[in-house]
């Protein structure tokens, strides 16, 4: 499908950035901007932020919201190893009694589950795993709600964040391959719908499907919907399912395929400032930064490089610009602000002192696997 003039302008000045910083991308960073890249910095950073954000609590423990800040609280803990996080991350488990939210079918309710499965690995307590294993085999035989209503059980893209990770981790932690079979058909069928081979983007569900006459939603300059934080959700997941399958494992190579194809879309679509914006294919109608999406987007594409799975050379330079970029977004008290608020699609009404808990949870992520670069 032809690129339109506007895209193509917009993809040869991302990738002009890009290849100028190919042979030293330290040298293109200020002393300011290298100074947020120093361990000691992240590591306070780190910090900072999750204490702020313990601080302020927002929604239910097992909300869909704090299992994507949980996530990386964990990646926080792992990064500082400070007692203090650890023992927020028990004291948690120990409230909610280690289970998920309400809905047994429904990949929102089950992400807290990821941190459950984190902590019994260090813990080895079965009564951390308990409950997730009981909603994990419901949901493998008892048809839901979800299959019903809407054909398939992870039918918007942000499930794929919510729900392969605990399938994932779960099977290998009780030897049960049928979790991960389950996982591997759950996500061929999310990806059969909404992922765009043209754009290669996940719509965040069939409502935002172009038909080939050219009809459904779009943007102001045309362009089809692709909402970053979406996108941000499936590179987050993709992550967290490679981290744990084996190299041998017979699907690993689809994930690992989507993860490349993606990422390397994604630093096309980066803006100057490092962020990107809410709507990928539209950053002119979106004139600010939105730091979850840029978040989760960094951690993806740090992680990528640090496992010598994308080139350093192609892929650092965008990485830097996103991490100098979310920094700017903590403010002097820990909040990360430039957060768009909860939906179901690119929006403009959020600023500097917009937050959420995800929003955290997806700078904790990127800032766990920033430090691991050399």
């Amino acid at each position: 499908m032809p690129i339109p003039t506007c895209l193509s302008r917009l993809l040869a000045c991302g990738l002009l950035l890009a290849s100028s910083t190919l042979t030293s991308p330290a040298q293109t960073l200020s002393k300011t901007d290298q100074a947020v890249f120093k361990p000691k910095f992240i590591k306070q950073q780190l910090l900072k932020t999750t204490k702020w954000q313990l601080a302020h609590p927002k929604h239910k423990v097992t909300d869909w919201t704090n299992g994507a800040f949980y996530s990386g609280v964990f990646a926080a803990y792992q990064t500082t190893k400070s007692r203090l996080i650890l023992d927020s991350l028990m004291a948690m488990g120990n409230r909610t009694q280690w289970k998920p939210d309400r809905r047994y079918d429904h990949a929102d309710d089950i992400v807290i589950c990821q941190t459950y499965l984190n902590l019994y690995r260090l813990k080895k307590e079965r009564r951390m795993i308990e409950p997730t294993l009981e909603v994990v085999e419901k949901f493998r035989t008892v048809p839901g709600n979800e299959v019903k209503n809407n054909g398939i059980a992870w039918w918007w893209c942000d499930a794929l964040f919510m729900g392969p990770p605990v399938l994932v981790k779960l099977g290998l932690i009780e030897n049960k391959p049928e979790y991960l079979a389950l996982n591997d058909t759950l996500y061929q069928q999310t990806y059969r719908r909404l992922f765009n081979h043209q754009e290669h983007l996940f719509a965040r569900d069939a409502s935002y499907l172009v038909n080939a006459a050219g009809e459904g939603k779009k943007e102001s300059n045309g362009q089809k919907i692709f909402w970053s934080r979406g996108n941000g959700w499936v590179m987050g997941g993709l992550v967290q399912v490679l981290q744990e399958l084996p190299a041998a494992h017979p699907t690993r190579g689809f994930y690992l395929n989507l993860f490349k194809e993606m990422s390397s879309r994604l630093i096309q679509l980066q803006q100057p400032d490092g962020m990107w914006r809410s709507s990928l294919l539209d950053p002119a109608a979106y004139p600010g930064g939105e730091a979850s999406g840029t978040g989760f987007d960094c951690y993806a594409l740090a992680w990528g490089i640090n496992q010598g799975i994308l080139d350093k050379a192609t892929f650092l330079p965008a990485v830097q610009k996103a991490w100098v970029g979310l920094n700017k977004c903590v403010s002097d008290e820990g909040r990360v602000g430039w957060v768009q608020p909860i939906g179901a699609d690119p929006r403009r009404d959020f600023s500097a002192e917009s937050w959420e808990v995800y929003g955290t949870g997806a700078y904790l992520l990127a800032g766990s696997e920033v430090i691991k670069l050399k």
